[in-house]
């Protein structure tokens, strides 16, 4: 949870930044290393080797709140085009300030509700 924490943190300077493709990619990372210590706490093993926070979702049986869940299944989908940005000219279009603040304040709500399951 530590590392999810530094992650948010580092995509919010990133937001102050204008960095917005890396902001999302630094959220879906913070939520990805949250489900995984649940998921380490929840099953004292390592957790798969998966970027897809649905699959974490679907594992952990968490029943989120609707908001937060479209939020997961956006940063879910949007995970390897910020990773990997083949268009970026298209990615920055896509993810400008208003609507990367937008996913970065669902990201923050996902974390603080994730941390309530610890």
């Amino acid at each position: 949870m530590r590392q999810a924490d530094y992650d948010m943190e580092t995509a919010a300077v990133l937001m102050r930044e204008k960095r917005y493709i890396y902001t999302v990619f630094l959220s879906h990372l913070a939520i990805e290393k949250a489900l995984k210590g649940l998921f380490i706490r929840k099953f004292k093993t390592e957790p798969p080797k998966t970027h897809s926070l649905v699959h974490l979702v679907e594992i952990l049986e968490l029943s989120m709140p609707n908001k937060l869940n479209e939020c997961v299944f956006l940063l879910n989908r949007v995970s390897i085009p910020t990773r990997y940005p083949s268009d970026i000219d298209s990615l920055l279009d896509t993810y400008d300030e208003s609507k990367t603040r937008q996913l970065l304040i669902s990201a923050e709500e996902v974390i603080k509700w994730l941390k309530e399951k610890y």
